[in-house]
Formats: structure tokens, C-alpha cells, sequence
């Protein structure tokens, strides 16, 4: 079991930056791949960045690619996501997700993670 614990979102204007954090609970927190995933207002739950268990292969969306950085700390248990150039199409609650394996054709699907947590609102204004 996993238990995973969002922070860092908040309100900010287009153009800024901001860090989520998301604490896991847990010894085997360096075993699993972690993604970042957001939903906004009627829409669907989408795939943002993903990292790998050591922290040396990460993905992101295209939409993200260039702006945001995953990165994690396995002697913290914890993984970030830099978000710089806001903007306000960024707007949505912000879930990060455990996942015991992804391939490089899995690694964006939200099935292959099994644990989630509650999420972390961000709000970016123009």
C-alpha cells in the first residue's frame, strides 16, 4: 500500500512557476514509477509528465514538454513537478499516481497506476 499526498498548488498568474510536491507513504516508495496526471473543469483525467523508479527516464505530454520538470527524491519519498510558463490552459486539480511498472507505450495510460492521491488545485490566470 501506498499513500500519496499532493501540496504546492495554489493561484498564479500566467507566466509564473510553481512546485507540487507529492509525499508517499510507505519503505518501497523507490520501487514504483510515479506520473503526474490533471483534470480540468469537464474534462477528462490527462497524463502529464512520468518519471521511473531511479528518476533516470521521464516522459510528459506534449502540451507540457519544454515548460514542467518531474523529478523525485527517494530518500525523501517524495516527487515534484516544476511548473514554469504558466499558463491558463494549465488550470486543473493536479493527482499524482504510483504505478509497480510502466513500459514506454504504458507509461501515460491511468490503469497502469495503481495508487492515487487526492489532488492539488492550480489555477492559473490570464
Amino acid at each position: 500500500q501506498v499513500q500519496l499526498v499532493e501540496s504546492g498548488g495554489g493561484l498564479v498568474q500566467a507566466g509564473g512557476s510553481l512546485r507540487l510536491s507529492c509525499a508517499a507513504s510507505g519503505r518501497t516508495f523507490s520501487s514504483y514509477a510515479m506520473g503526474w496526471f490533471r483534470q480540468a473543469p469537464g474534462k477528462e483525467r490527462e497524463f502529464v509528465a512520468a518519471i521511473n523508479w531511479s528518476g533516470g527516464i521521464t516522459y510528459y505530454a506534449d502540451s507540457v514538454k519544454g515548460r514542467f520538470t518531474i523529478s523525485r527524491d527517494n530518500a525523501k519519498n517524495t516527487v515534484y513537478l516544476q511548473m514554469n510558463s504558466l499558463k491558463p490552459e494549465d488550470t486543473a486539480v493536479y493527482y499524482c499516481a504510483a504505478a509497480t511498472y510502466f513500459s514506454s507505450s504504458s507509461y501515460s495510460a491511468r490503469d497502469r497506476y495503481d495508487y492515487w492521491g487526492q489532488g492539488t488545485q492550480v489555477t492559473v490566470s490570464s
